[in-house]
């Protein structure tokens, strides 16, 4: 049996007639945002695009071959059939003229003018920060992404990044780690997983409350230009944008020039001015972005209405604890803190290298016991290769 829009949930049909035309319009070959925005406001209701002639549309500006692909039914059709399909697997659209649209995205110069969502939409209104960065962090940026996000995500500032590799998985995992939910904005289609080792992480986001939200047609699958332009999303969504770690060329200076176009307060994390990875939060903190070692750098800055909000949600039972995350739990076996003194947050060491350096006072096997311990007590990780870095 074939889904109409008819027959999935909207408010009422006028809305669903209005959605479809929004979606009709972005359908369109040739128009971007800005130009269905631009052909919309002309309109006393959406709708009046399926009824224009082909000069009425036309007169839209719209160039021809988009103005002849909506006269012929063309659109429709391929709103109705994409519809259907966001239907058929549990998601949602919406659109601009959508009172649940979120604000601050509406204020940018070029908002999506449909968005397609899996999850909670409501999540999308919510005070939140972006956390982006480079896609080969080292430990010490994938522990400072985990860290802050986890501690800015218990105190109810919702985490948004792109869940690409590197700083965004970590970001989205610190969030995860607080138990709480975060927003993740594709540059795929809301069914297309990229990359597809995040097919987990996508999962543990949904199952959290959280929302994945994307302004591409479902199947559309990963292009390198797709990036850049979800890039705005990214930081449209938010309050303020976090660059933790990126080099010069990185894809994370678009997100952050958005920022700073879209009035988004903006921090960075300070790096070793010799790795590579520290030349774009380096830049950003020397030209004016907010110096950013731990969650309170961000929290002191915010807006007061943000931050009155937040407060007001956490209770005393679930206020996180106020002690500096850097700093390990004390209480280790005598093994456990040699071993540890030895590991760095922002160097691994390989499991070699650490037997050299403690053959004098550890035996091998105690010394894999003591790491075995140390990882599940959650104070070190393993990276590929046999390398531990100690966690944030």
């Amino acid at each position: 049996m074939t889904t109409t829009p008819s027959q999935i949930s909207s408010p009422s049909e006028r809305l669903s007639d209005d959605r479809l035309a929004w979606l009709a319009l972005v359908l369109t070959p040739g128009l971007g945002p800005r130009r269905v925005l631009e052909a919309m406001r002309s309109l006393d209701s959406p709708v009046q695009i399926f009824r224009f002639s082909l000069t009425e549309l036309e007169a839209l500006r719209l160039p021809a071959g988009a103005a002849q692909f909506i006269y012929a039914g063309k659109a429709r059709q391929a709103a109705e059939s994409e519809w259907a399909n966001v239907a058929a697997q549990g998601a949602t659209l919406m659109v601009f003229s959508d009172p649940e649209y979120p604000e601050r995205l509406r204020e940018i110069y070029d908002p999506p003018p449909v968005l397609w969502v899996r999850g909670s939409v409501a999540l999308l209104q919510r005070p939140s920060i972006a956390v982006v960065g480079t896609r080969h962090p080292s430990p010490y940026g994938a522990g400072m992404a985990e860290m802050l996000s986890r501690d800015l995500s218990a105190r109810r500032l919702l985490v948004v990044s792109g869940m690409a590799r590197g700083v965004d998985t970590c970001a989205h995992k610190g969030a995860l780690a607080a138990r709480m939910p975060t927003v993740a904005v594709w540059g795929t289609g809301i069914d297309v997983v990229y990359p597809k080792e995040n097919k987990k992480l996508a999962d543990d986001i949904l199952a959290s409350g959280g929302t994945i939200v994307s302004e591409l047609p479902m199947g559309t699958f990963p292009a390198p230009q797709n990036f850049p332009r979800r890039n705005r999303i990214i930081s449209g969504l938010a309050v303020a944008v976090l660059v933790v770690e990126a080099s010069e060329n990185s894809g994370t200076r678009v997100t952050a020039r958005c920022a700073e176009e879209q009035n988004r307060d903006l921090y960075a994390v300070p790096g070793n001015v010799t790795n590579k990875g520290s030349w774009t939060p380096n830049t950003l903190i020397k030209q004016g972005a907010t110096l950013t070692a731990t969650w309170e750098d961000i929290w002191e800055n915010l807006p007061s209405q943000v931050r009155l909000q937040l407060e007001s949600e956490v209770t005393p039972a679930s206020k996180p604890e106020e002690q500096a995350s850097l700093l390990p739990d004390p209480v280790l076996r005598p093994e456990e803190a040699i071993v540890l003194e030895q590991l760095r947050a922002d160097e691994s060491l390989h499991i070699d290298e650490l037997i050299e350096l403690l053959e004098t006072e550890l035996t091998s096997s105690e010394i894999f016991t003591a790491l075995l311990e140390l990882q599940m007590a959650g104070r070190i990780r393993e990276l590929p290769g046999k390398n531990f870095v100690r966690t944030m």
